[in-house]
């Protein structure tokens, strides 16, 4: 009995060592290796930078904007807000009292920026990851108004901008119109104004 359990060991813990290696290792070496090949940019996570080369952000994970002249992204469930090492959904039903009362300070907020009518609901809901980059063409509208006026910029140049920044569907079916917000906040710097 004990030759049999000593031949039956050495196999597995071999087997072990070696899936350890192939796994642990040499997988996700040559996966990283191919990645950074074929599609450096999004392997070295979809850097954004500014004209002196500096990384200011990703185009797949949102940041905050606060100041009312750069467009807002969607509320953020994580952690502080938009905290990679937090990202999550708030996982809050929509009969949760704490999402009813942040959705009606998101709203007040919303309203005391001066956007009237319907209030998208990407301006006041968090997405689910906590790290959405984009809001809605809508959102994106309704914001105009307020970036133009702290800038001191023709709302129709704002607009404008906007509408140029609208990424449509993928093959023109899969997902939504979205409109990435540092794209947009970049461009809208080189027209100038207060930040």
């Amino acid at each position: 009995m004990g030759k049999d359990f000593t031949t039956a060991l050495r196999p597995a813990i071999v087997l072990t060592i070696l899936f350890a290696i192939l796994l642990g290792l040499v997988y996700p070496l040559a996966m990283t290796g191919i990645g950074q090949a074929i599609f450096p940019h999004q392997a070295s996570g979809s850097l954004v930078r500014d004209a002196s080369g500096r990384a200011i952000g990703s185009a797949i994970v949102g940041q905050a904007f606060t100041t009312d002249g750069y467009f807002q992204t969607r509320p953020s469930a994580a952690g502080d807000g938009y905290d990679g090492l937090a990202s999550s959904g708030s996982n809050l039903g929509p009969a949760s009292q704490v999402l009813a009362n942040r959705v009606s300070a998101d709203l007040v907020r919303q309203r005391a920026a001066g956007i009237s009518g319907p209030v998208p609901a990407d301006l006041v809901t968090a997405s689910g990851s906590g790290l959405d980059p984009d809001i809605s063409p809508a959102a994106a509208r309704a914001q105009v108004a307020r970036v133009a006026r702290t800038r001191g910029l023709p709302a129709e140049q704002v607009r404008a901008l906007v509408e140029h920044s609208i990424d449509q569907p993928l093959l023109g079916i899969l997902g939504e119109p979205r409109v990435n917000v540092l794209a947009l906040n970049m461009q809208l710097d080189r027209f100038g104004g207060p930040r």
